[in-house]
């Protein structure tokens, strides 16, 4: 299990273009990792609009915001592009980001992230794991925990 003051666990998969990204990439600035299970499904939406909407908030707290899911490259596009989404969304086709976070659940074949959340410090460090979320409440939660870590830092 991840714990706080953890090295966050590194990874490098492919946003909705097809462009690599690593966890590296962030590093110098505050990350949002939030773990969903599919594209365009209700919860997942709405999760992803509540951060859409707050995301000029999180960019004052100089905080980037990654959603990452089992979905392809080309079902975040769509999704993308739907939600007008701000931010990027990673394709973790195979489940093993996911898993490296605890947030995989397997049942059979099918394979789908959890929804769980992290905020990794500009270290590269886990400040905060969220295993239990509200996808309309989530935004909010996000950045009150987020300005406390700041102020504490």
């Amino acid at each position: 299990m991840l714990t706080i003051q953890q090295d966050a666990p590194d990874f490098t998969l492919n946003d909705a273009n097809g462009e690599p990204h690593k966890l590296s990439d962030y590093k110098g600035q505050w990350l949002i990792i939030y773990f969903y299970p599919k594209d365009n499904t209700p919860g997942c939406t709405t999760e992803a609009c509540t951060l859409r909407d707050d995301n000029a908030e999180f960019e004052k707290l100089n905080a980037k915001i990654v959603g990452i899911s089992t979905d392809s490259s080309k079902s975040h596009l769509k999704f993308i592009t739907k939600q007008a989404l701000p931010f990027t969304l990673l394709a973790d086709t195979t489940g093993e980001v996911s898993k490296a976070y605890d947030a995989l659940f397997k049942l059979g074949p099918l394979k789908v992230s959890k929804r769980h959340s992290f905020i990794i410090d500009p270290m590269g460090k886990i400040a905060k794991i969220y295993r239990s979320v509200s996808p309309g409440l989530h935004s909010q939660e996000l950045l009150v925990d987020l300005q406390q870590l700041q102020k504490n830092a």
